[in-house]
C-alpha cells in the first residue's frame, strides 16, 4: 500500500510516516518509480508507535522498542529485558506527573469552593 493508504488506516498524516522512516520506524520498500510501498505489518508498527508516542516516550526509545516486538499482541515482548527499566522508571515519571495534576485539580477545586470528587472529571 502507498502511503496515503496507509495514513487513511492509521490516523498518521503523511508527514509524520515520512518522520517516522527518517527515525528508522519505519523501512517502507521503494518501487521504480520512487514511491513508498508499506506492508499489512506497518499498519500495526504505526498504531504501536502512536500509543508510545501518546504515552510520552520519544521516538529514539521507540526505535529500541520496535524491533523488540514479536507479534501483533505484545508490545514489548522478552527478548529485550534491558530495556525493561528504562520503561518501568518511565512510567512511574508519568504515574508522579498524573499525581502531581490530581492534586493540583484537587486545590483548585478547593478554591472554588467545589467539594473534591475523586476518580472523577470535573468540567
Amino acid at each position: 500500500m502507498r502511503i496515503g493508504e496507509l495514513s487513511r488506516r492509521t490516523g498518521a498524516s503523511p508527514r509524520a510516516l515520512r518522520y517516522y522512516e527518517e527515525q528508522g520506524l519505519l523501512s517502507p520498500t521503494r518501487l521504480p518509480s520512487g514511491y513508498r510501498e508499506y506492508g499489512e505489518r506497518d499498519v500495526m508498527t504505526v498504531r504501536r508507535i502512536q500509543v508510545l508516542i501518546s504515552a510520552g516516550l520519544g521516538t529514539s526509545v521507540i526505535a529500541e522498542i520496535v524491533p523488540c516486538v514479536e507479534d501483533d499482541t505484545v508490545v514489548l515482548a522478552g527478548k529485550c529485558p534491558e530495556l525493561l527499566e528504562g520503561i518501568a522508571q518511565e512510567r512511574g515519571r508519568i504515574t508522579a506527573a498524573i499525581d502531581d495534576l490530581t492534586a493540583a485539580r484537587d486545590i483548585l477545586d478547593s478554591l472554588v469552593g467545589r467539594p473534591l470528587w475523586k476518580g472523577l472529571r470535573s468540567v
